[in-house]
């Protein structure tokens, strides 16, 4: 279904950025929908960061034009600002402040702060509001932004690496939050490099290589076509696979208990694979669709470029 004007919370066409002879961005088109949590993927050097600072309004475009909630992200920035709140992948704040200090000023800048979930995401995130600013690791000064943006009643949060040192005791917590924000009704553009954090909590993904989108759309969609992963336990040798159209990486290993078949199977492939291997009444079966880290290194295969 085409979605409305309405229905974007940011919308960017034919974004074109260029610092002297590097071209940032070439082309990028961008559309969050409201109420999605949308993942925002890309190598270093893609564009990511560029694409959020011009939604952002802290940069101007040599081409293309970047709406947030109806507004042009250049003219209208102090009053974006009033309705969103972001998150940078290195929070670097007043150092002889304390935290909650901290907190405090940013959740004036984003908007109205609820002094209940503050609280609570204090506790959450296991920040001591006490000590100052400068003496906090890098984990706690993500705590901190992450406790003020999280605490605000705003329309769109804007994540930038959000996570960036957190262990991953803190990431759960994270994912759980925004989740919860997600629930009501906040919308979420999340750029991160931690593909697990984005299949968590994303439905719909972009793809940036380049400066450019090289796919946008549902988790489902990219998934769909990809080849799937297979792994199996039988007492014997599984014969016939290697002869089937559309089976990949095909590996027959001893196992404890017979044979280990592994595999990759195109969607076509998919029915006699499992009917094979049923008929051997496998005692140790597993379908794993294809994750977003192996989707996302194959589109980038796929369009020539580093996976790295």
């Amino acid at each position: 279904m085409r979605q409305s004007q309405s229905d974007s919370v940011v919308q960017a066409v034919g974004l074109v950025k260029r610092f002297g002879n590097i071209t940032a961005l070439d082309g990028l088109d961008l559309t969050v929908t409201r109420g999605e949590v949308h993942g925002f993927l890309g190598p270093n050097g893609a564009g990511k960061s560029t694409t959020i600072r011009a939604a952002l309004g802290q940069l101007r475009l040599d081409r293309g034009r970047v709406t947030v909630l109806g507004m042009d992200s250049w003219e209208r920035a102090v009053d974006i600002h009033a309705s969103l709140a972001y998150v940078p992948g290195d929070t670097m704040l007043w150092p002889g402040l304390t935290g909650g200090q901290c907190i405090d000023l940013l959740g004036g800048f984003h908007g109205a702060m609820s002094r209940r979930r503050r609280d609570e995401l204090i506790e959450r995130f296991d920040l001591d509001p006490t000590r100052r600013f400068r003496t906090y690791s890098k984990g706690n000064r993500q705590k901190v932004a992450l406790v003020a943006a999280l605490a605000c009643d705003v329309e769109l949060l804007v994540l930038d690496e959000p996570t960036s040192g957190l262990d991953p005791v803190m990431e759960a917590v994270f994912q759980r939050v925004v989740a919860e924000r997600s629930e009501a009704g906040v919308t979420v553009l999340l750029s991160s490099h931690i593909l697990a954090e984005v299949e968590a909590l994303c439905e719909t993904v972009t793809v940036v290589r380049a400066g450019r989108a090289v796919f946008t759309g549902r988790l489902s969609e990219l998934r769909s076509g990809r080849a799937t992963a297979v792994d199996a336990v039988t007492a014997a040798a599984v014969t016939g696979l290697e002869r089937m159209e559309g089976v990949d990486r095909l590996r027959i290993d001893a196992a404890p208990r017979g044979v280990r078949t592994t595999l990759l199977a195109a969607t076509e492939a998919l029915p006699g694979v499992l009917t094979a291997l049923s008929a051997a009444r496998p005692a140790q079966l597993t379908i794993s669709p294809p994750s977003l880290e192996q989707l996302f290194l194959d589109n980038y295969a796929e369009d020539g470029g580093d996976p790295r």
